[in-house]
């Protein structure tokens, strides 16, 4: 499946590549990441396309925990978050009397997820929505704020293409863009000479782990050929790992493959404007300025 996406995800990453002006300061996070991944987002979900900006504020409600702070923003976002849960139910539904190609209807197929209630299939796919937003859309930021802080990674990667697929890795594990993940300990157990018990909570830092110098030399910098940048743990791990890393890293790899191929580059005009969360390690500005190499 994520093989037959291939086309459409390059044809529709062309379409919003050739739409950028040239020399012109425009915010990257706008007008690429969060078109790419609202669009693919759409397509998976056969959400419909017109409406498919609503997946972006959905999914930025749902990972914003600063909104928790102030009872009006609470308010905002829990009704943002029963919009959605209702717009879901109402595709669960039809999904249900009309299956089709798209995600629902293979998770309704499937016998992990087909005997779950409503309320439990409906929190999957919010889920979904959440974590395939935020994990692409600040990667694809990330390609450009993370190359313009490393012009030789920049130039190598521009000179060979090759380089790409693993160059994916890298961003993706030097960006990290969910910093952290809380499980639940399901047995007594001992780590590193820590006792843990049965129902304790355990936070894990990703972000953390995918700096630590001990597997990563120089873990801070960008380096597009680094010979483990597989090993990080930005998409999980196990039977945690993210259910739509493949995806992501399709979409990823699609769109420096069609920057290479314009040889166009991304320019950083200053500095990013991050999102205001211990949670989402991402970006709301970027502005760059594209040229051509």
């Amino acid at each position: 499946e994520v093989a037959a996406m291939k086309a459409e995800v390059q044809q529709r990453t062309a379409e919003v590549l050739d739409s950028l002006p040239i020399g012109e300061a425009f915010n990257w996070v706008d007008r690429v990441s969060i078109e790419l991944t609202t669009g693919m987002l759409a397509r998976l979900f056969d959400f419909p396309w017109e409406e498919r900006h609503k997946l972006t504020y959905w999914s930025d409600m749902g990972g914003n925990v600063e909104a928790m702070k102030r009872p009006e923003d609470i308010a905002k976002r829990n009704a943002a978050l029963f919009e959605m849960g209702a717009a879901f139910a109402e595709l669960w539904q039809q999904k249900v009397a009309n299956p089709g190609k798209d995600l629902i209807s293979v998770m309704l197929r499937s016998d992990a997820m087909s005997t779950m209630s409503q309320e439990e299939f409906i929190g999957n796919l919010i889920l979904l929505i959440v974590g395939g937003n935020d994990t692409t859309r600040n990667s694809m930021s990330a390609f450009a704020w993370g190359l313009e802080q490393f012009p030789d990674q920049r130039a190598k990667l521009e000179a060979d293409p090759s380089l790409i697929p693993n160059a994916v890795q890298e961003l993706v594990r030097w960006q990290t863009t969910l910093a952290h993940m809380r499980r639940t300990v399901q047995e007594d157990t001992e780590l590193d000479g820590v006792a843990m018990k049965k129902g304790d909570k355990v936070v894990l830092w990703y972000i953390s782990a995918n700096r630590d110098e001990s597997v990563f030399a120089d873990a801070d910098k960008v380096v597009v050929d680094r010979e483990n940048a597989r090993r990080h743990l930005s998409f999980g791990y196990g039977i945690h790992r993210c259910v739509g890393a493949r995806v992501a890293e399709l979409q990823l790899t699609t769109l420096l493959e069609e920057m290479a191929k314009r040889r166009l580059r991304a320019n950083v005009v200053r500095e990013p404007v991050r999102v205001a969360t211990c949670f989402v390690h991402g970006y709301k500005e970027v502005m760059v300025e594209l040229s051509h190499y």
